[in-house]
């Protein structure tokens, strides 16, 4: 119903920077919540970064201070901008969105509620 792209992942030195980007496609939608999760190697996904339904800011505490989200309403899409990078950043970032979708039911339209996942991009920190 909602597609979404990340881009901007890449290999980068301990200390460097990365901007990561996902853009949001569809129809009739409504993004009610958004944010980042990654996964490192041999371990779960977890949350990097989330604007929550309330349009609250939260962060995992391994990356306050560093890592920071923007958005540009205007072009769907959500910004990671990741500062001071650490080799254990290194990990395959997700873009997640809670969407509405207006869903036709015959002759309606109904409001569904759907969780979005992009593809992921990686990005790798040497030391």
């Amino acid at each position: 119903q909602v597609h979404l792209v990340e881009s901007g992942g890449a290999l980068v030195q301990s200390g460097g920077s990365l901007t990561l980007s996902c853009v949001a496609s569809g129809t009739n939608f409504r993004i009610n919540a958004r944010g980042w999760y990654r996964q490192p190697p041999g371990n779960e996904r977890e949350m990097v970064a989330v604007i929550d339904r309330s349009g609250v800011y939260k962060y995992a505490d391994a990356v306050k201070g560093r890592f920071a989200l923007s958005t540009d309403n205007t072009k769907n899409t959500l910004y990671l901008q990741m500062n001071d990078l650490k080799p254990e950043d290194s990990a395959i970032y997700y873009c997640n969105a809670e969407v509405t979708v207006s869903v036709s039911v015959g002759r309606t339209k109904v409001p569904q509620d759907f969780s979005s996942w992009g593809s992921g991009t990686r990005v790798t920190v040497t030391s």
